[in-house]
């Protein structure tokens, strides 16, 4: 059995579409929404993820503007940016990229977001909403997880659902999410005792601790859904090798970069997995687009009755 590849590109196309609509509406309106991306220093990491956020903006239409703040700014110089940025009328979507430096507390930078321009969905608010069942802005990851499940049709309501990682920004949310469309959700991660066999007796599985190939076949019911949120970068020769052993394409592709991508899940995995998303081109690209949903739901909701506003003022226009 070889699973369903789950794509992630051809979901982000489809949310793309759906979006250009509602931005076509606002624009008609004489409204553009507006994304500030704070990038702190010159992370290489940091500056690929803000770059890839940035041209996202600018394929939909949406105004952008990425602050780079120097690696030596203070937090309290750093919360001057952040409200400045919730006072700026051009700005709905604020995003402070991560890491922050190591002498910057980012609960006081994150909490200084205005929750109306939250599109990360991190502050304390959002928080709270999404545990009531009454979201605003959910995380980006997790709510592109939802889309992969909701869009390729896989059954949430009463399968047994595992979430392997219990992170603020992914493995919360995501159980949170999962047990509002009425799934029973086990939580598992680093102290979970006989993690294989609790992840066994799942329907659906989302792999996010962080750890490079780490869930192999003998955690996987047959026919089961993994989700696969994992991005770690392999430079070593051996573990290259005992993971990819039975790909060729990616040992070529390895000795060719000196590097590979892996998920959470090893690919020997997706001949026992029902259905699976790729790494890359799974999650990741959801990341990004509910970035720009979320913007886009910011831009209306700052302006009235959500969808409604708009279809107003273009009814005006």
């Amino acid at each position: 059995m070889s699973a369903a590849i789950l794509n992630g590109n051809l979901i982000r196309d489809q949310i793309y579409s759906e979006l250009r609509a509602e931005i076509a509406a606002l624009l008609a309106a004489g409204v553009r929404p507006g994304l500030a991306a704070v990038q702190v220093g010159d992370n290489p990491a940091s500056k690929l993820y803000v770059s890839s956020k940035i041209a996202a903006c600018g394929k939909l239409g949406l105004a952008s503007f990425h602050i780079t703040p120097a690696a030596s700014s203070t937090t309290t110089e750093l919360l001057a940016v952040v409200n400045e940025l919730n006072r700026r009328e051009d700005v709905d979507g604020i995003l402070v990229q991560m890491p922050l430096p190591a002498h910057v507390d980012p609960k006081k930078i994150l909490d200084a977001v205005n929750p109306a321009k939250d599109v990360d969905g991190f502050h304390p608010l959002n928080v709270g909403r999404l545990v009531a069942g009454r979201p605003s802005f959910v995380p980006c990851t997790p709510a592109g997880v939802m889309e992969i499940l909701r869009r390729s049709g896989i059954t949430m309501e009463g399968a047994n659902a595992v979430v392997m990682g219990r992170s603020d920004i992914v493995g919360k949310p995501m159980a949170m999410l999962l047990l509002h469309a009425n799934a029973t959700v086990t939580v598992c991660h680093s102290k979970t005792k006989n993690l294989a066999e609790v992840a066994r007796r799942a329907d659906i599985v989302v792999a996010a601790m962080g750890r490079a190939a780490m869930v192999t076949a003998d955690y996987i019911c047959p026919g089961a859904t993994v989700i696969d949120v994992g991005q770690n970068v392999v430079t070593d020769a051996a573990e290259a090798m005992r993971i990819f052993a039975n790909f060729p394409d990616k040992m070529a592709a390895f000795h060719a970069k000196g590097s590979v991508l892996v998920g959470d899940v090893h690919p020997d995995v997706a001949h026992i997995a029902g259905a699976i998303t790729p790494v890359p081109g799974g999650v990741g690209p959801l990341t990004i687009a509910m970035l720009m949903s979320n913007t886009v739901k910011a831009a209306r909701l700052r302006r009235g009755s959500g969808t409604a506003w708009a279809a107003q003022h273009v009814a005006r226009s």
